[in-house]
């Protein structure tokens, strides 16, 4: 039973670590959390906690050593309104995200069409034409068109009857590797926040800490609770950390 004011009391936040710890020890594809909405509710935002917390403290260490600049915060806040800023950077791109790094965690074809294709997308942008998520430049509709076609297909081709249930046999017996792959593929990847060069690849896993530690959290409660608790904690996080570069500091 889930105790009265649980937010306030340490007690709790250590059975989350622990809850967290265990799943990231031996992570289950079948784990089902028999939870009311209100407990699910109640662990994702004591989960949130935990994560900004975390992320505060590593980030304030970090500026102590090394602190690179963000380009993709500043070419965002560059391009777009405070109130735009907020709704692409809290909103649009944790949908995006999620959907490319967690949706997947549980195998339905749809789900992996969908993961296939944003995944394409991030690549594309990324890697191939050195661009920005939300950045309509003249690579924008290539992009598109080559992740909706990425879509298409892998849906048709995962949706066969045979190939899905290899595919759901092998989600079900490499979980434990899919699942650190998703996190540290989220981690890793965000190395494209910063200039590449040597200096920020030789710092990668540290940069990364905090996207690391985020990923092992959105991916246990997306297995244990659902997708949209994954989500929620990724915007509420994004749309405060935004939310503080708004405040005048002198």
């Amino acid at each position: 039973m889930l105790p009265s004011y649980p937010l306030i009391k340490p007690k709790y936040y250590a059975s989350l670590v622990r809850d967290l710890m265990n799943f990231i020890n031996s992570p289950s594809y079948n784990l089902l959390i028999e939870k009311t909405v209100k407990s699910k509710i109640y662990d994702t935002i004591g989960l949130f906690l935990i994560k900004v917390v975390f992320s505060l403290t590593v980030a304030s260490l970090l500026q102590l050593m090394y602190e690179p600049e963000n380009l993709t915060s500043v070419s965002m806040a560059e391009r777009f309104s405070p109130l735009l800023l907020l709704v692409v950077g809290g909103i649009v791109l944790p949908v995006f995200e999620e959907i490319t790094f967690r949706l997947s965690l549980k195998f339905n074809p749809i789900y992996f069409a969908l993961t296939s294709g944003t995944f394409t997308y991030y690549i594309l942008t990324k890697a191939v034409f050195k661009s920005r998520l939300s950045l309509a430049d003249d690579t924008f509709w290539y992009r598109v068109i080559t992740a909706l076609i990425m879509v298409l297909l892998a849906y048709v081709v995962s949706n066969g009857k045979s190939v899905k249930l290899v595919l759901k046999r092998f989600w079900q017996k490499h979980f434990k590797i899919l699942y650190y792959l998703s996190c540290i593929s989220f981690a890793w990847l965000h190395i494209f926040n910063f200039e590449l060069n040597l200096t920020n690849f030789l710092w990668l896993p540290i940069l990364t800490l905090p996207q690391l530690f985020s990923a092992t959290i959105a991916g246990y409660t997306r297995v244990a609770f659902g997708f949209q608790y994954p989500l929620l904690i990724h915007m509420f996080t994004n749309i405060l950390f935004i939310g503080l570069t708004f405040l005048p500091l002198e």
